[in-house]
């Protein structure tokens, strides 16, 4: 997320799936839907930045299931923008909801892992300046 504009609050600013085997996702949605897949370095194993058929924007990324990700179900996990991560959180609780994964920085800016009042994970995202 980091080179593209300034994602507007309120949008989906990015979709990961996290699984254990992400190479074999990788290829399952190069074959399905004509994906290509751009390797992203993790420090001793590589996820995957998914590009559409013909390039352009990427699609979404596909994760290994190690280190921060080892707790994360496996499913396309969204990215939802906000103004300010701390507010974010501070009403998710207020709201009925759980904090999964705290705060860290990530693509410019700080995102955390949520879990609404009926057990749908989200992730929240707050850009950087």
């Amino acid at each position: 997320m980091s080179d593209a504009p300034k994602p507007a609050v309120g949008t989906i600013g990015w979709k990961d799936l996290t699984v254990a085997n992400a190479e074999s996702v990788r290829d399952f949605y190069m074959g399905v839907a004509g994906w290509t897949a751009q390797p992203l370095d993790m420090g001793g194993y590589d996820d995957y930045v998914m590009m559409p058929p013909g390039g352009g924007e990427p699609v979404g990324g596909i994760c290994h299931k190690r280190g921060g990700n080892a707790d994360i179900p496996s499913q396309w996990l969204l990215y939802i923008v906000v103004a300010d991560l701390e507010v974010a959180l501070q009403r998710v609780r207020e709201l009925g909801g759980e904090v999964v994964r705290e705060p860290k920085g990530a693509g410019g800016g700080r995102f955390c892992v949520v879990k609404d009042p009926a057990g749908a994970v989200c992730g929240l995202y707050q850009s950087g300046a």
